[in-house]
């Protein structure tokens, strides 16, 4: 089944793409030079951005009939910027992500899980000022991985780490992704990570073709 079809899509004069269309499952790499329109096409998929002309549709659905909030822990984007509170550890940093959803806290033995899948096993009580960047981006990624969405993009996961690190996260993401039935879509332009992680392809061009 189609997950989201892209019909004559415009974003502000900006960038344009040539029609799309990405299934279901499986993982789906977003590849193009600089400014071809990869980010923007991620916010266009969850509702961020609203296309200037053409249309989107997510399960065969027009984008713009879904509730944004419904939408965006569905398909939940993960940006290139980690967003963590640096004062604050990094079990405290999970918490104050679900408090903001207005949800339960998973406990510390699923949050070290969520961490083991992105490559980290550093102590829940380690202050977040204290991270690399690279670092940080996994934290950030563990605690988005955590919430079960139906579909994880992730904007240039790997471009904080050294090439031992990145394989080993995007392995472990792609098995975890696969075993609870999760659609991974991912910007990168990592031809390595590319050739050895994605499912299916799509090419943007410089203007996003």
């Amino acid at each position: 089944m189609s997950l989201f079809v892209l019909k004559g899509v415009n974003y502000e004069n900006i960038v344009s793409y040539s029609d799309i269309e990405i299934s279901e499952g499986g993982a789906t790499f977003i590849c193009g030079d600089s400014g071809s329109g990869k980010s923007t096409l991620l916010k266009l998929l969850n509702g961020i951005l609203t296309p200037s002309a053409g249309m989107i549709t997510y399960l065969g659905e027009d984008i713009g009939r879904y509730d944004s909030i419904v939408l965006r822990r569905a398909v939940l984007l993960v940006s290139q910027a980690a967003y963590l509170f640096d004062d604050r550890s990094i079990r405290d940093n999970f918490k104050a992500y679900y408090d903001y959803r207005e949800m339960t806290c998973i406990g510390d033995e699923e949050m070290a899980q969520f961490l083991a899948v992105c490559s980290f096993d550093l102590s829940l009580d380690t202050m977040s000022y204290n991270l690399s960047g690279g670092e940080k981006q996994r934290v950030f990624i563990a605690i988005c991985l955590s919430f079960g969405s139906k579909v994880l993009m992730l904007d240039e996961p790997t471009s904080a780490l050294d090439a031992r690190n990145a394989n080993a996260l995007m392995e472990n993401i792609k098995l975890f992704c696969a075993q609870k039935g999760q659609t991974l879509l991912v910007v990168s332009h990592d031809k390595k990570i590319v050739d050895k992680f994605a499912d299916k392809t799509v090419h943007l061009g410089g203007d996003g073709e």
